[in-house]
């Protein structure tokens, strides 16, 4: 504590000698020096007094009866540093003086001139004053430093935070601006698929009209068989058509509440038999799913698709997960294809395999954009998915690692609280409509070598039957659905993605009375067996012998009871 005010000075003198004390208060008195004075003589009483900070100098003998006056400046400068400590003695020789100064004293005045005793005391109080303004400004100096380097942290934060929040909002934008870029790509390429589908199918209408009455007026087999041709050709355009449609939005649908756990537990068959028994398939179904607002054939087909797609991203073996989930989506689409916050029943189809990179990614929804060799893919497969999932309400969700595997979630919109979905089979459909006398049975021939498939066409057609052709199993099912009016179909056995024998599986459990016919280069018959259901009498073997094709398929056809096919599936819708 200092003592600089303008009250009376207050003195702590530690003097032995009376005579001296009234000599040194004469002394200030003489000055003018308002003053007080309280004197000790021992260690101890001035321990005490020192230990109070409470005065403005400390005057001091330096010989003393109990200790000296070097033991008193450093009990001083250890309990009251900043009190001013002056020597005032007759015995203080030039180098003691000396040391006392580099202990700490501030001055010394010989009691022989104690003349000099206001100055020194006026000195040494004004030093006081300076080292305590000093320390005043030290101390305020240290608290501005303290202060600012709390403001320049607070400010840097601040700054950090901004440029953070800065970088997210450009990233947010960008990412906005790519979605936008996106959505307006696929619905500039929707837009134009839609209308050349649509022109399309005008033209093939006028082609496939033609060649209907065209079929009327030609009376030879050759001519015939040209138009059989012409008329497969257009078929597969319309299939075709139908897939560019399903992108943009503009297929038919008929969404009915649909419990996908059936589907997907009825469809583990039919999933195994289509992607190899290399490939293990998990299914996690979720408890107490909602029932999804959907056409259940199409989900069907997408769900098989997306299975297919998953095995040819997995070189050998792996695992396919098919998942089911109520999903409750809060965050707005981050891409185009994704659903709008909203409530959706959710299917997956996971995949171990290759993955998928972040270039292909972008564009893996556009149509005709595909990965695989020619003739091994259309590019048309997300692209169906795509238009089918926006088409019925919800969305689609890739989320891929390269050398991981993909996860490809079709969101499907809810059916309203309290709705279940209906356990009853589907409604009946006529397969063929009765026919008048002289009209052809409708002949469904599916083989992925064209070359093999004409022979067939052109063997079956020559035999008097109206053709229809597929490619491959899928574009067999996908056929029979839009039109079940068919009498027999001739499947050929070894064919990628599903053979044979897994579309007669797949054909059995939704059109049971269609029969079906196979044609196989392989000798052993026994993996046709499918359930005992298949014998010599539904097998024709390659290369074909002479009226084997034509004469088993009038057997299978002759043994239909009534002119017409009613269809009527086995298992409950969804």
């Amino acid at each position: 504590m200092e003592r600089l005010s303008a009250g009376p000075l207050h003195i702590l003198l530690l003097e032995d000698s009376d005579l001296d004390a009234e000599l040194l208060g004469a002394v200030l008195d003489d000055a003018g020096l308002v003053h007080r004075i309280d004197r000790v003589m021992t260690r101890d009483a001035f321990a005490a007094a020192a230990r109070t900070c409470g005065h403005d100098l400390v005057l001091a003998d330096y010989v003393l009866p109990t200790f000296d006056g070097l033991a008193a400046l450093a009990l001083a400068r250890d309990l009251c540093p900043a009190t001013p400590f002056v020597f005032v003695s007759g015995t203080l020789g030039e180098d003691v003086a000396v040391e006392a100064l580099k202990g700490g004293a501030t001055d010394y005045v010989t009691k022989q001139r104690l003349d000099r005793l206001p100055r020194v005391i006026a000195r040494a109080l004004a030093e006081a004053r300076a080292h305590a303004e000093r320390r005043s400004a030290e101390g305020a100096l240290r608290e501005v430093n303290e202060t600012l380097e709390a403001r320049v942290a607070e400010r840097t934060r601040a700054l950090a935070e901004a440029n953070a929040e800065l970088k997210r909002q450009i990233e947010e934008r960008e990412r906005v601006e790519e979605a936008l870029r996106q959505a307006q790509r696929l619905e500039a390429v929707g837009q134009l698929t839609s209308g050349v589908a649509h022109d399309f199918n005008n033209l093939l209408t006028v082609i496939a009209g033609n060649i209907e009455f065209l079929e009327r007026v030609v009376p030879d087999d050759r001519s015939r068989r040209r138009l059989d041709m012409m008329r497969g050709a257009a078929e597969r355009g319309a299939r075709l058509t139908a897939q560019l449609l399903a992108f943009s939005r503009r297929q038919r649908l008929e969404p009915k509440p649909v419990q996908l756990n059936q589907t997907v537990a009825s469809m583990r068959d039919l999933l195994q038999s289509s992607i190899g028994g290399a490939v293990r398939i998990e299914m996690t179904l979720q408890p107490d799913l909602w029932s999804a607002l959907v056409d259940a054939t199409q989900i069907e087909l997408i769900i098989l698709n997306l299975a297919i797609n998953a095995r040819d991203a997995m070189a050998v073996g792996g695992c396919l997960t098919i998942e089911t989930a109520n999903v409750h989506l809060t965050a707005p689409p981050a891409r185009p294809e994704e659903p709008a916050a909203g409530d959706y029943v959710m299917v997956a189809v996971s995949d171990t395999g290759t993955g998928i990179r972040p270039e292909v990614l972008a564009r893996v929804f556009e149509p005709f954009f595909t990965t695989k060799e020619v003739g091994k893919g259309s590019g048309l497969g997300l692209a169906q998915v795509f238009g089918f999932a926006k088409q019925s309400g919800g969305g689609v969700r890739i989320d891929t690692v390269v050398g991981e595997g993909t996860s490809v979630k079709v969101y499907l919109p809810r059916v309203a609280a309290g709705t279940r979905a209906p356990e009853v089979p589907r409604a009946g459909t006529d397969g063929a409509a009765p026919r008048a006398p002289g009209d052809r049975p409708v002949v469904l021939v599916v083989d992925d070598d064209g070359a093999v498939r004409e022979i067939t066409v052109t063997k079956l057609s020559e035999a008097g039957y109206e053709i229809r052709e597929a490619g491959s199993g899928l574009a067999a099912l996908q056929a029979i659905a839009l039109d079940p009016r068919v009498d027999l179909v001739v499947l050929d056995f070894a064919m990628p993605g599903m053979n044979g024998a897994e579309v007669a599986v797949e054909i059995r459990r939704r059109w049971p009375g269609m029969p079906y016919l196979f044609v196989t280069g392989y000798a052993d018959h026994a993996a046709l067996a499918i359930d005992g259901a298949v014998g010599e009498d539904r097998i024709v073997q390659k290369p074909f012998r002479d009226g084997e094709l034509e004469g088993k398929a009038a057997a299978i056809l002759n043994a239909r009871t009534g002119p017409s096919l009613r269809l009527v599936s086995s298992r409950p819708a969804g």
